[in-house]
C-alpha cells in the first residue's frame, strides 16, 4: 500500500469490516433513535471511520471529501426515519460535480458525475451537449463507461428540452437534467481489504475525463 494511503488521524485504511454491513441491515429493520443509541461506537468506528480512512488514503490524488452526516433531513419528507440506511462520502470538483463512494447494506459504490444544476448551468450543460465536439467528447466517455460496466442514473426529462429536435443525435444526452456513472462492487471480497482502495482510485480515475468534461462545460 502506497504512503499516502495512511492518514494520522484514521490510520491505515484496511477494508470495510463486515459489521458495517451489519450495522445498516440492522438499521434497515429498526432505525430508531433507540437503536441508533445503542449501536453508535459501531458507527463510528465500523462504518465512519474505516470510510474517513478511505477517503483520507484518496485526498492527494482526488481532493478532501465530505463525509455525509448521518441523520436524515425530516422536515419536509413523508418518510421520517431519522437515519440515513447508507454511509456516503463526496469529492467536489464543481458545483455538484466530483466524486462518490457509498457503504451500505448492498455493499460498495462508487461514482461520479453531477448530481444537479441550476437553469443556467443546465443551459451550459446542453449547449456543451449540442456542440458538434464537445458532446461528441461526452457522448464516446458515457458509451466506454457503459460499455465496460458502468451504470448511468440521473434525472432526465421523457420529452425533448425545449428548443432541441426529437431527432438530434444526442437527445438522451440532452434530456438530463444530472448525469452520473455508477459501478456496484457489491459484496466482492475485496470491499473488507486494503485493496478496496485501490479499486475505488482506479474507479476514480476512469470517471476523471466526465467529471472534468462537465465540470469545464457547466461553470456559468
Amino acid at each position: 500500500m502506497s504512503p499516502s494511503s495512511t492518514s494520522p488521524a484514521q490510520g491505515p485504511f484496511a477494508g470495510i469490516p463486515v459489521a458495517a454491513l451489519d450495522f445498516y441491515d440492522d438499521l434497515e429493520v429498526d432505525n430508531t433513535r433507540s437503536f441508533w443509541e445503542k449501536h453508535k461506537d459501531t458507527y463510528l468506528t465500523q462504518v465512519r471511520a474505516p470510510v474517513e480512512a478511505l477517503c483520507a488514503a484518496l485526498e492527494p490524488e482526488f481532493g478532501a471529501a465530505k463525509v455525509f452526516r448521518p441523520h436524515r433531513d425530516v422536515r419536509f419528507a413523508k418518510d421520517k426515519t431519522p437515519f440515513k440506511t447508507h454511509q456516503g462520502a463526496f469529492v467536489r470538483a464543481a458545483e455538484s460535480t466530483g466524486w462518490y463512494v457509498e457503504v451500505s447494506p448492498r455493499g460498495v459504490r462508487t461514482g461520479g458525475g453531477f448530481y444537479e444544476a441550476s437553469a443556467g448551468r443546465l443551459a451550459a450543460y446542453r449547449g456543451a451537449v449540442d456542440h458538434d465536439q464537445l458532446g461528441a467528447e461526452l457522448e464516446a466517455m458515457v458509451g466506454e463507461l457503459e460499455a465496460a460496466g458502468w451504470e448511468r442514473g440521473g434525472d432526465r426529462l421523457k420529452t425533448s428540452p425545449r428548443g432541441y429536435d426529437v431527432d438530434h443525435p444526442r437527445i438522451d444526452l440532452l434530456r438530463h437534467r444530472s448525469l452520473s456513472l455508477g459501478h456496484v462492487i457489491g459484496f466482492e471480497p475485496v470491499i473488507h481489504t486494503s485493496e478496496l482502495l485501490d479499486v475505488v482510485r482506479e474507479d476514480w480515475r476512469a470517471l476523471r475525463p466526465l467529471v472534468e468534461w462537465v465540470a469545464r462545460h457547466t461553470t456559468v
